[in-house]
């Protein structure tokens, strides 16, 4: 059976690519960036795409759906953003969300998924995920937390929480037991579902996925040494030289090896100061949104005597989000590009849950509306 979803912060769509991959249709999307929703029509049918303020949306216009999704912004959940949460601006959308859920009224969908940063579950040491899942709750919604990494899926390091609510889920009402050495439901989760026993909460049964044997040379893009993607001398110099001793150490001892390898490199401040630092493993940090220098990730290649750095490409930023290489970027800039697949969803993280979870969750819904 074909599931109906309607998509809120849609963004570029890839959790529209997502659900395609687990049979579920996308009949409604929804953001306000129009450089997004360019790179949206160019990848999917967007004719039901709506451009605008989810603030001007009404729950009546929003068609019939079986799930509803929310990448509501993490903006205010960060240290960037003085961590206001869900009283800021940005992540404060998700009243938005709910407000509009609450207006389809007896249309409300079967289920509906939140994703976000980690930092939301200790924003305001807890109370705004705690009024999340008290608003879902009122809305008709038993929730349910875990967290996945993209990791598991491509050479990413990404971490995220996500909420399920539903409103008929399989194990509703029943006790909530949780076990402390599950990844999907770590220790800080259990915590904070102990200390709000009083919301409605259900678990679901959740197997890990296969984890992904794949670095950063599976998605990295091959360029020759004369190429001009690489930082002129200058530029690497001034890169080499801000790292620290451990880091120096590191980039020499994978030089004098006869093996290409390639890492990634951040630019942080320590103590006033701008420096680099480089991962110790083959794959990529969280990517973020690409606003300036800070937040741009650089690549690494280092061997057979020699080590080289330049800026991580669009393409690349597409492969590890799990998204194909036919991924159109219809004109726009690489960094409107890179901003886009910052501010995204990892593909294949997202299929896995609507396959594993989100389907058998609406599946049961069908059977208890339909009575059989």
């Amino acid at each position: 059976m074909t599931y109906r979803a309607a998509e809120f912060f849609a963004g570029i769509g890839l959790v529209r690519s997502a659900l395609d991959r687990a049979g579920i249709e996308v009949v409604w999307a929804n953001d306000i960036e129009p450089v997004k929703a360019r790179l949206y029509a160019a990848n999917h049918p967007a004719g039901y795409f709506l451009l605008g303020d989810v603030r001007s949306i009404k729950g009546r216009t929003v068609p019939t759906v079986d799930l509803a999704t929310a990448s509501f912004p993490c903006t205010d959940l960060s240290l960037a953003g003085w961590r206001r949460g869900l009283d800021g601006d940005q992540s404060g959308m998700f009243w938005e969300f709910a407000r509009v859920i609450g207006e389809m009224g007896s249309r409300r969908p079967s289920v509906v998924l939140l994703e976000n940063v980690p930092a939301l579950l200790s924003s305001k040491n807890g109370a705004d995920l705690r009024e999340i899942v008290r608003q879902l709750n009122q809305l008709g919604y038993s929730c349910d937390l875990f967290q996945m990494d993209a990791r598991w899926f491509v050479p990413q390091s990404r971490l995220r929480l996500f909420i399920v609510g539903a409103r008929r889920p399989l194990l509703a009402d029943r006790p909530t037991q949780l076990d402390p050495t599950d990844p999907l439901r770590p220790p800080n989760l259990a915590s904070f579902i102990e200390r709000n026993r009083d919301l409605r909460w259900h678990r679901f049964p959740l197997a890990l996925p296969v984890r992904a044997d794949r670095t950063l040379r599976d998605v990295l893009e091959r360029f020759p040494p004369d190429h001009s993607v690489w930082w002129d001398d200058v530029r690497s110099g001034n890169f080499f030289r801000s790292l620290s001793d451990t880091q120096a150490e590191r980039v020499l001892t994978l030089q004098e090896s006869h093996l290409i390898t390639w890492r990634t490199a951040y630019r942080r401040t320590r103590r006033g100061i701008a420096v680099w630092e480089i991962r110790s493993d083959a794959v990529a940090g969280c990517l973020r949104t690409a606003r300036g220098g800070s937040s741009k990730q650089a690549v690494v290649e280092v061997g057979r005597g020699a080590a080289r750095v330049r800026w991580m490409t669009a393409r690349e930023y597409a492969r590890l989000q799990g998204e194909s290489d036919t991924f159109d970027f219809a004109g726009v800039s690489p960094n409107q590009v890179m901003f886009g697949f910052g501010d995204a969803v990892c593909v294949p993280a997202i299929a896995w849950i609507a396959t594993e979870y989100l389907r058998p969750v609406l599946e049961s819904a069908v059977v208890e509306r339909l009575g059989a």
